[in-house]
């Protein structure tokens, strides 16, 4: 591509700040932002980022068709909301206007397995107007890439072992409530964790129906199936609340998490496969306190045994240098919803975005 690589952020909060950013630093330019929020509806997006004015103003979601339209962007970038149904009007839209689209929500990375109801409607609609649609984030290489690449290394795999924590008040309030984080342990246990006290076929029919709410591992473990080429038997999820022992303030929920309150959930993903290898994978996602911090570690059991430890990693930073980096991958790839498994190596870019559009 002989100009700027040329992208919409649809999503102004805390991670745009630096998706914008890193779009500008690696030789793109931003052409159009949108928001629901009405603080900052109307905002130049420097504002946003810090900087000085871009000449790019934050429109409201109700013109989001008009300027995107407008602007004609070759990427749109989607940094809302951590559920497909949640983003899929605006991951619809995108397909509709023939708009390709990353988006950081964090089901979107391997959605098939969790709603394939919406996935079906959103690859249909992308492949009529010839553009593609995927998730990226951190998962893409820290839960995904670093550990297949570890299995390209063994010669006989029993099981594979994940965990991953994150701080929820680093991405908005929408994630943290997902989390459970703030209520108390019977509302916890009502609203999130009997979720999955359900029977398997019960549990296929949500997913079926679009119903399912999967945790970030859910998806996670389908990616690392389908890359590893395992065949997947079945596969279950099980929510624990996490607590602290005093109180803590969230300034994501605007309140004080009282001492004993969920500050947030562990989710555990089991996957049994027909290869006879399991994929154990937790992710722990809540208000810290000041003794915690992210950390992932990934083991593979066999021969041999491997374990990979990455302590405080810079999540934010990483889910969005990783995902303006995939920026070329998406607009190389065919068109539909295609996930990142299926897509060219994920890798720095020295050159400007546009160097590396076929």
């Amino acid at each position: 591509m002989d100009r700027k690589v040329r992208v919409a952020q649809y999503g102004t909060g805390k991670m745009s700040v630096y998706t914008m950013r890193y779009v500008y630093e690696k030789g793109g330019e931003v052409v159009a932002a949108i928001d629901v929020n009405p603080a900052v509806i109307g905002k130049d997006i420097g504002e946003i980022m810090g900087c000085e004015n871009k000449g790019v103003t934050v429109v409201s979601n109700e013109e989001a068709e008009r300027v995107l339209s407008e602007t004609k962007p070759d990427i749109v970038i989607v940094t809302t909301m951590s559920l497909i149904a949640d983003v899929k009007d605006a991951l619809m839209l995108c397909a509709k206007l023939g708009l390709n689209a990353i988006t950081t929500c964090e089901e979107a990375f391997f959605p098939i397995n969790s709603n394939p109801k919406v996935t079906d409607e959103i690859d249909k609609l992308a492949k009529e107007n010839n553009c593609t649609i995927t998730g990226s984030g951190y998962q893409d290489r820290y839960w995904g890439d670093l550990i297949t690449s570890m299995a390209g290394s063994t010669h006989k795999i029993k099981r594979i072992k994940g965990s991953s924590s994150y701080n929820v008040e680093d991405y908005g309030i929408a994630l943290a409530k997902a989390h459970g984080a703030g209520l108390d342990l019977e509302t916890f246990q009502r609203e999130v964790a009997s979720n999955d006290d359900i029977p398997d076929e019960k549990r296929q029919y949500l997913i079926q129906n679009g119903e399912f709410i999967p945790s970030y591992m859910w998806n996670v473990n389908g990616w690392l199936c389908s890359k590893l080429g395992l065949t997947v038997v079945s596969q279950t999820q099980k929510c624990i609340p996490q607590t602290y022992k005093e109180d803590i303030v969230s300034n994501t929920l605007g309140m004080t998490v009282k001492a004993g309150m969920a500050t947030g959930m562990s989710a555990v993903v089991t996957t049994e496969t027909k290869e006879g290898i399991t994929i154990e994978t937790e992710c722990i996602g809540k208000v810290y306190s000041k003794e915690d911090y992210d950390k992932n570690e990934w083991t593979i059991e066999g021969e041999p045994n491997t374990t990979l430890v990455i302590a405080r990693p810079c999540t934010v930073e990483l889910t969005c240098a990783t995902i303006v980096n995939r920026i070329p991958n998406v607009i190389n790839a065919p068109a539909g919803y295609v996930t990142t498994e299926k897509m060219d190596e994920l890798e720095y870019r020295v050159r400007p975005l546009n160097e590396y559009v076929k």
